[in-house]
């Protein structure tokens, strides 16, 4: 018995040495590098997974990585990352395990996102830019769309009002591809069709996508371009958080040259005899208006995953105090993707986006800037510098000189303008494995943006007329999408199949509503009262809907991994269409050759990739609003009650259709040296033709509209140009250098048009412009500049035209006709805001830990209409001016002055004296950052940890004589049928200035 006792007891024993040397095995910690064969560089993100268990993790950003391991005896790593070769390692008891991964040039190829899917990069046939997440928080920036501005060819990005916090962003792919209708291109979040960007801090790349090969598959919507954006994602391994958090100060880059003190006297005197100077009284009004300025951004994110569940949520926080004041914007927003791997064939999917913005802005870029509407920006320019901010009894002061206009203080701080903006999308998907070759997806997904803007307009500004004026606007947008497509990925042989075909469904409802009113008794309550208001403003109205109902369907097929062919088809029916054209189709086809793997291209060693690709192809711009083939009808009210009527409002054009683009794409991709080399070269011509125009029709048809029109198909336009990227790795090793070089020129010209020259201008209304400055002319690009030829100062042996100041020391203009007076005959085309072709120059730099980012942007050749010069310096002695009148013309004092004289009698002309070079080069973006070693972490338990500082907008180089080359004036380009982008080119006037931003910020991984 006592035996027996004893053997139990031993038995025991063992039993719990061998449970507790089983314990002690599962704690094994692992840990190693993992690197690069060719290089010995680290590679950060490389996914190590213990074989056949959902035990793994990501090397961090040194390349190393640490795992529990239950079985370091038997245990198998494996390795991957995309561009090398998997590696499958035995840990063998070890607890350094360091890992070596060789490149593969056939990885390196491996896939591209593209519209329903994605392909192998050696099988696309479109003309496409990849723009990773690291470019796009190269700096602080708004949204993604500004980020993207100079990195991908064919791109031109311009902020529609300077650096104003929450500022939109003009955008164009390849050109205006419209005249009236939006050229802004159609955006596809994480395949949401017209989503909204999240911040670029939750973007993992993003795809523009350029030639009809590659945007057909989105038809009726993809005349202006494709931006495929694809969120991050949670991966395999522990979980991660990280932070990025940055402060950047901000000052204005440039600051008017205007009179003051002396200077002022002596002009305002000259012109104006009357005027009682008050030398008492030296106001600098850009100084009274402008402050230092700040941007605030923080994320902070959470992600990680199993082989089952992956996640990724991330919260952010943008805060931009403006260079002017009472101008700000701040957003909120959280960004949330989850996976679920159900089973082997059954995926479940959602992403989640949700966002509050508040936008407090300052009146700019107004569009009369007479006694009731003028800008802050407008008014610092022009208000007189002997004149306070407030009069003797603590009241805001106004000018003394031409229009009454309030001072620009005061319109900053007299305007209570406040926009509240709120967007939530979704979009889930489930996607069915049914077999190795055979997929099915079905998304559904919502989006819902609502906003409520108020303005208060106080009782003290001439615009309040003594009386307060508030209004309020409220605007809903839902958006409900459903996709539904099969895909077909089969290899059998020496063929390959990429094939997808789909039916989409989306309506998208509109929802607004306006009221306002004035001669409030108390105005503490701002634009929150309209009740309390003596005098109510007409309140309005209105909702509509659109549906869009497509099938879709594209097949690429590759040959021998050489021959590569892509045919694409979308049918697509839009209710906000007429009725004799609801449905349309939008074909394209595409070819490509893999020359660099022919056996004839293996004995030229220094081309490691070769591809030739060509495709043409038909995309529609929807640029009308829901009902607007429809005809309507307007109420016509009659001061004897139940005697009103209904009139015809516009008449029904039932076949009206949308506007259809083909275009034809040659281009070629070739990687040198081992792929260390990279240059993508693209040419295409694209037509638009039946464009959108509001066409004149008999009076006697009864619309209510003074002219009366109708919404027709008529002209063509065409984008035509070059694009060019240059990647090159110039060194490797310990110092490294990478460089993108990226070029694109075009042509913009119109083809035909319903008239052959239409003439309009877009200038503050005081300026009193009553012809058309600007023209739409067959055979010239869009938006040319026109008006007299500017010849100088006009000296005694010149002649006075008639028309023209007839005054020596005046503008002299010439005559083209010669027949002694200036009139209409003598104006012609006198400037293209187009530019020649647009580049930039980014390089990255690393050393040991140190890493440094100089990205240059240019633009050539483009010409801009100085409107903001034109007020200041045609000499009315209505508005202060520039420094420019230093050097008037004066018979006695400078008679070789350069600068016409002062005349109150002056007319405002527009001539080629406005018209200057808008070229520019910019230091877009200078940082130098530093990243903690490894070493130091591991004894803080901190994962990574970078610091950096940079600059943005340092250094600009250019003639123009302006704030700033890149303003736009009334260039909004945004909305369904706005073409304000199109027309409105190379403009400025009382725009926003650009900002100079310096930074601090770090990334720090846990």
């Amino acid at each position: 018995m006592k035996r027996q006792v004893l053997l139990k007891s031993k038995y025991m024993v063992m039993m719990a040495m061998y449970f507790l040397s089983y314990l002690a095995s599962a704690q094994t910690t692992v840990k190693g590098v993992v690197v690069s064969t060719e290089s010995g560089e680290s590679i950060p993100g490389a996914t190590v997974i213990e074989k056949g268990t959902s035990n793994g993790t990501v090397t961090d950003i040194d390349g190393q990585f640490s795992m529990s391991i239950a079985d370091p005896a038997s245990a198998i790593l494996k390795v991957s990352f995309v561009g090398y070769d998997s590696q499958e390692i035995a840990v063998s008891n070890q607890s350094i395990v360091n890992i070596s991964l060789a490149p593969n040039l056939q990885d390196l190829d491996e896939v591209i996102v593209v519209g329903y899917g994605s392909v192998k990069k050696s099988d696309n046939t479109g003309a496409l830019s990849s723009v990773k997440s690291e470019e796009l928080n190269a700096y602080p920036a708004l949204n993604a769309v500004q980020s993207l501005q100079g990195r991908a060819a064919g791109v031109q990005i311009q902020s529609t009002n300077g650096g104003q916090p929450g500022a939109a962003m003009s955008m164009k792919i390849r050109g205006g591809s419209s005249i009236n209708a939006s050229s802004q291109p159609l955006i596809v979040v994480d395949g949401f069709v017209g989503g909204e960007m999240p911040p670029p801090q939750d973007i993992q790349s993003m795809e523009v996508l350029k030639d009809a090969s590659a945007t057909a598959i989105y038809g009726s919507r993809a005349a202006n371009g494709v931006l495929l954006i694809t969120t991050k994602s949670g991966g395999i391994g522990k979980t991660k958080v990280d932070v990025n958090s940055s402060y950047s100060f901000q000052n204005a880059s440039n600051r008017l040259d205007l009179l003051s003190g002396s200077d002022f006297r002596d002009y305002i005197t000259e012109v104006v005899p009357a005027y009682s100077y008050n030398p008492d009284i030296n106001t600098d009004w850009q100084e009274e208006i402008l402050r230092p300025g700040h941007i605030w951004n923080n994320q902070v994110s959470v992600s990680g995953g199993s082989e089952a569940v992956k996640y990724y949520v991330s919260g952010t926080h943008f805060e931009q105090q403006g260079v002017v004041d009472n101008s700000m914007y701040q957003r909120y927003s959280i960004t949330s993707n989850l996976t679920f791997d159900v089973s082997d064939w059954v995926t479940l999917g959602v992403n989640l986006y949700g966002r509050r913005s508040l936008d407090e802005g300052v009146l700019t870029q107004e569009q009369s800037g007479g006694s009731s509407d003028t800008g802050v920006l407008g008014a610092a320019a022009r208000m007189e510098p002997d004149t306070p901010v407030r009069d003797q009894d603590g009241n805001f002061t106004q000018s003394r000189l031409g229009d009454n206009i309030d001072n620009p203080v005061a319109i900053a701080n007299g305007i209570d303008r406040e926009r509240v903006s709120d967007r939530f999308q979704t979009n889930a998907f489930a996607e069915f494995k049914i077999l190795d070759w055979l997929t099915f997806k079905s998304t559904l997904g919502a989006g819902v943006t609502s906003y409520r803007e108020g303005e208060f307009r106080s009782s003290q500004l001439v615009r309040g007329g003594d009386a307060g004026i508030a209004a309020l606007e409220f605007d809903k947008a839902t958006n409900v999408l459903t996709e539904n497509y099969f895909t077909i990925n089969k290899e059998f042989g020496i063929h390959r199949i990429n094939w997808v075909n789909g039916y989409s469904y989306q309506k998208m409802v509109g929802e607004n509503m306006t009221a306002g009113s004035s001669f409030f008794p108390s105005e503490a309550v701002s634009f929150w009262n309209l009740g309390s208001g003596a005098e109510f403003t007409p309140s309005t109205s209105e909702t509509s809907t659109r549906i869009l109902k497509s099938y879709y369907s594209r097949v690429n097929y590759a040959l021998l991994d050489k021959y590569v062919f892509t045919a694409t088809m979308r049918y697509d029916g839009a209710s906000n269409f007429a009725q004799n054209n609801k449905w349309a189709y939008f074909p394209s086809g595409a070819i490509a050759w893999n020359i660099g793997d022919e056996d004839f291209m293996q004995a030229i060693e220094p081309i490691s990739e070769m591809k030739i690709r060509a495709s043409y192809g038909l995309t529609g711009n929807q640029g009308i609003g829901a009902y607007e083939s429809l005809a309507t009808l307007v109420a016509q009210y009659s001061n004897r009650p139940g005697e009103g009527s209904l009139i015809l409002g516009s008449l029904a054009n039932p076949n009206l259709t949308w506007e259809t683009t083909s275009q034809l794409n040659l281009g070629m991709d070739i990687g040198l040296i081992e792929n260390r080399v990279n240059l993508s070269v693209d040419y295409y011509n694209k037509i638009t033709s039946d464009l959108l125009f509001d066409r004149p029709i008999p009076s006697f048809l009864g619309v209510d509209e003074d002219p009366a029109t109708q919404l027709q198909n008529a002209g063509e336009i065409r984008n035509s140009g070059i694009e060019a990227m240059l990647s090159t790795k110039n060194l490797v090793g310990d110092l490294t250098w990478s460089s993108d070089l990226v070029f694109a020129m075009n042509k913009n010209e119109v083809l035909s048009l319903p008239d052959s020259t239409i003439q309009y201008e877009n200038a503050p209304g005081h300026f009193n412009i009553s012809t058309g400055f600007m023209l739409l002319q067959e055979g010239q690009p869009i938006g040319i500049y026109y008006g007299y030829v500017y010849e100088g100062v006009t000296q005694p042996e010149d002649v006075l035209l008639e028309g023209s100041d007839g005054k020596v020391g005046g503008e002299q203009f010439k005559d083209l006709n010669g027949d002694g007076k200036l009139d209409d005959a003598d104006r012609t085309i006198i400037g293209n805001p187009h530019p020649k072709f647009t580049w930039s120059f980014n390089n990255n730099f690393t050393y040991k830990n140190f890493d440094l980012n100089l990205f240059i942007q240019g633009v050539q050749g483009n010409e801009m209409m100085n409107l903001t010069r034109m007020e200041l310096e045609s000499f009315r002695g209505t508005t202060n001016v520039s420094t420019a009148a230093l050097d008037r013309y004066d018979a006695v004092s400078n008679p070789n002055g350069s600068i016409p004289s002062a005349d109150t009698d002056r007319t405002m002309k527009v001539s080629s004296r406005w018209v200057e070079d808008g070229s520019y080069v910019r230091l877009k973006n200078l940082a130098l950052g530093y990243t903690v070693p490894k070493s130091v972490l591991d004894k803080i338990k901190v994962r990574s940890l970078r610091v950096y500082v940079s600059a943005q907008n340092l250094l600009t180089f250019t003639n123009y004589s302006g704030l700033d080359p890149e303003a736009a004036y009334q260039n909004e380009g945004d909305g369904t049928n706005n073409g304000d982008s199109n027309r409105n080119l190379g403009l400025d006037y009382g725009s926003y200035p650009n900002v100079k931003t310096y930074t601090v910020g770090l990334n720090l991984g846990f």
